[in-house]
């Protein structure tokens, strides 16, 4: 059945794209990095307000679980019989939040940086740096729960966000 919707598969994966541009662009490519850096926001720009009026699967409310929801989720993981989610599962709401708000940083820093008056300072490009090293964290720990899920619940989670479709739950 289908469960995203074109703007948010379009989104993710120009986010994707966006972030790997702007790590491998970090070092020596100026303009190149710093309009990558404008595209991710962008993308931040269009998918918060998808979050809070889009499809149903879209919209933050629906994923986005309270702390004590998402933590009696993760200990259903630990132990090997959490439930299946046709949308995100609670702690992937939360890795989308934290993605989100991560680039959202990052690119608000960067841009910080290349003002008259923060050009140069040492704490913006600090505070850029260490922002970009905690979303490429975030990065990783997200491919380490797509990975996981994907085996766990055999269903191929990459391929749900290039087509948008799952099989329903039971």
């Amino acid at each position: 059945m289908k469960v995203w919707d074109p703007l948010v598969r379009i989104c993710h994966w120009t986010l994707a794209a966006s972030v790997v541009l702007a790590w491998a662009t970090q070092e020596g490519w100026g303009a190149w990095h710093e309009w990558i850096g404008y595209a991710s926001l962008a993308v931040v720009a269009v998918r918060l307000p998808w979050g809070l009026m889009g499809t149903a699967t879209a919209r933050f409310v629906t994923f986005v679980r309270s702390p004590r929801e998402t933590l009696a989720y993760a200990r259903r993981v630990l132990a090997g019989d959490e439930e299946r989610y046709l949308g995100h599962n609670p702690l992937a709401g939360w890795m989308i939040v934290l993605l989100l708000g991560n680039v959202l940083l990052v690119g608000l820093s960067g841009w910080l940086f290349t003002t008259d008056r923060y050009w140069g300072v040492k704490w913006v490009e600090d505070v850029h740096e260490g922002l970009s090293n905690s979303l490429m964290a975030l990065v990783a720990l997200h491919l380490a729960g797509v990975i996981f899920t994907s085996f766990r619940q055999r269903e191929n989670l990459v391929a749900t966000m290039l087509h948008g479709r799952k099989r329903p739950l039971h």
